[in-house]
């Protein structure tokens, strides 16, 4: 029989062709040129985001006639706000809003559907306006999510 041969920890492809990315002249990196395009891309767009969403902060804070000096802490407010809940009963809407999406149901579909699990749409619902989950509420959950309980009490409880 045969041996197999291990493959190498070190390989050199020389026919890979990578090019630099820079930021304000200086080179953070190097990337396959396909993918190089994308990344420069969204990088440059996120910044331009972040810029306007300064300017609408500053716009509205002196229209408001309040203090200019208080605009990074409104930028910070509302970009916390914009970011996915890792945590909490918040998290687990999320999650329950993605299965829906994989699932393409409609919304009185996907509640029959926890239904068929045991999660009233009464519950769902108190889910999705932020209502604490209690506990006899997590196996249900597991099963419709897909997720093993422990996982789906990492969520719950934010990994403690």
């Amino acid at each position: 029989m045969a041996k197999m041969q291990q493959p190498l920890p070190w390989i050199a492809n020389e026919s890979d062709a990578f090019i630099s990315m820079t930021h304000e002249g200086k080179v953070v990196g190097f990337c396959q040129p396909a993918y190089a395009r994308h990344v420069v891309k969204q990088l440059n767009e996120a910044e331009q985001v972040y810029k306007a969403l300064e300017l609408a902060c500053y716009d509205l804070t002196a229209r408001s006639g309040g203090s200019t000096a208080s605009v990074g802490d409104m930028v910070q407010l509302y970009l916390s706000k914009a970011t996915h809940p890792k945590s909490g009963t918040a998290a687990i809407a999320m999650l329950l809003q993605q299965r829906q999406e994989d699932l393409d149901l409609t919304d009185a579909e996907f509640a029959k559907f926890c239904d068929t699990f045991r999660l009233s749409r009464a519950e769902l619902q108190a889910i999705y306006l932020g209502e604490d989950i209690e506990s006899t509420q997590l196996s249900p959950l597991s099963r419709i999510l897909g997720l093993s309980m422990d996982a789906l009490i990492d969520v719950w409880r934010g990994g403690e």
